[in-house]
C-alpha cells in the first residue's frame, strides 16, 4: 500500500512539479524516502535561494553563543562605526540585529530595488544608505536582498573572519556539509548561467568578497536535510551542541507575520507554519520542513523558476501522510 502511494506521489511530482531536483524524508533521524529528478543525484547542490539566509540565522545564533556579537538587540550601526548617518536620519539608529532577522526593519524603499544590489560594488553600504527611512520600526517588511545582506557584513565585522570559514568551522565541518569554495560572479550572465547548474557548489559573494546572506548557497538535498535534523534536535549534532537550544526556540517562534503572504508568521529568518512546524523557504521551491511533533524533516531542493508552485501543500497533502506512521 505504502508503495503505491509512492508511486502516485511521484506521478503528481512529475505532472506538477517538474523543477524538483531531490526530495529526502526523514523521520526520528531515520531516512525513508529519497528521489532525485532533472538529471540531478545526491551529490549534485543547488542554489538554494533564500534557504540561505535560515542558514545565516543560525550563523548569527552561533556568533552570539560564542561572545561575537553581544546579542540580537545590538544596534546593526554599533558594527560599522565610519558609516555616515544622513543628515535628518534617525531611525536606522535604532534598528537592531533582531530587526534584520524578524524582518521588521523600514527601508527607504517601496520596492526593493534587486538590479541594484546585484550590480553593486558595494552592496552593504547601500544596504545602509536604504536602511530606515519613515517606516516604523517593528512592522514586518520583507527584504530578500539587501537588509539580510547586511547581517553578513556584522558577522565579518564581528568574527575578523569570512562568513563561509566562520560558516565550515562552526556549522558546515561538523554536519560534514561540503561547500567548497566562494562562487564568484562577475556579470549577469554569470549570474544567471550558475543558478541552474549542477556542477556549481560553493557559496556567492558580493564584489566586496562577503558571502550572501539573503540568496546564494547550493546546497544537496541531504545538506538540507541536515540542517533541518539539527534544528528539530535543539542543535545538537553526534551528541555536539553546534547552535544552542535557547537560539533555535527563539528562531523557530512568532516574532512578525506577513499579511501578504498568506499571514504567514515569521521567526528569525525561518518561517511558522503552524504550531508545530517551520520551514526555510526559498524561491524555486526549495524547503527545509520541520514538523517537532512528528518528528520529520523534509528537504526539497529545486530548480529556479518563477512563480513555483508551493511546496507546503506537496509536503502536508502528499508527503506528511505517507510517511508520517
Amino acid at each position: 500500500m505504502k508503495q503505491e502511494k509512492i508511486e502516485e506521489l511521484e506521478k503528481v511530482i512529475c505532472a506538477e512539479y517538474g523543477n524538483i531536483a531531490g526530495i529526502l524524508v526523514q523521520k526520528s533521524g531515520m531516512k525513508l524516502y529519497e528521489n532525485y529528478w532533472n538529471g540531478y543525484t545526491a551529490g549534485h547542490a543547488v542554489h538554494v535561494a533564500s534557504v540561505t539566509k535560515s542558514v545565516v540565522s543560525a550563523l548569527i545564533g552561533i556568533a552570539i553563543e560564542q561572545g561575537y556579537i553581544e546579542n540580537e538587540d545590538r544596534k546593526v550601526l554599533d558594527f560599522f562605526p565610519d558609516y555616515t548617518v544622513k543628515a535628518g536620519e534617525r531611525t536606522i539608529q535604532n534598528i537592531t540585529i533582531r530587526n534584520l532577522l524578524t524582518m521588521t526593519a523600514p527601508y527607504r524603499y517601496q520596492t526593493e530595488p534587486y538590479e541594484k544590489f546585484f550590480t553593486s560594488r558595494n552592496p552593504i553600504r547601500d544596504a545602509l544608505d536604504l536602511l530606515g527611512g519613515d517606516g516604523a520600526i517593528g512592522e514586518f517588511n520583507y527584504s530578500a536582498i539587501g537588509g539580510t545582506h547586511i547581517l553578513s557584513g556584522i558577522l565579518v565585522k564581528a568574527t575578523g573572519r569570512s562568513v563561509l570559514d566562520f560558516a565550515v568551522e562552526n556549522l558546515f565541518a561538523p554536519l560534514e556539509m561540503k561547500v567548497p569554495r566562494n562562487v564568484v560572479l562577475r556579470n549577469k550572465e554569470e549570474h544567471i548561467a550558475v543558478m541552474n547548474d549542477k556542477n556549481t557548489s560553493g557559496w556567492a559573494v558580493d564584489a566586496q568578497g562577503i558571502n550572501t546572506a539573503g540568496w546564494g548557497l547550493f546546497l544537496t538535498a541531504e545538506d538540507m536535510a541536515k540542517i533541518g535534523r539539527l534544528y528539530l534536535n535543539g542543535g545538537v549534532w553526534d551528541g555536539k551542541q553546534i547552535v544552542s537550544a535557547g537560539w533555535i526556540a527563539e528562531s523557530t517562534r512568532e516574532h512578525s507575520r506577513c499579511a501578504e503572504w498568506g499571514n504567514l508568521a515569521y521567526g528569525y529568518l525561518w518561517w511558522i507554519l503552524d504550531g508545530d512546524s517551520y520551514a526555510a523557504l526559498g524561491d524555486g521551491g526549495n524547503v527545509i520542513y520541520v514538523n517537532t511533533k512528528k518528528k520529520m524533516v523534509i528537504s526539497i531542493a529545486s530548480l529556479l523558476i518563477p512563480d513555483a508552485k508551493d511546496r507546503i501543500e506537496l509536503i502536508q497533502k502528499y508527503i506528511e501522510p505517507i510517511f508520517q506512521d
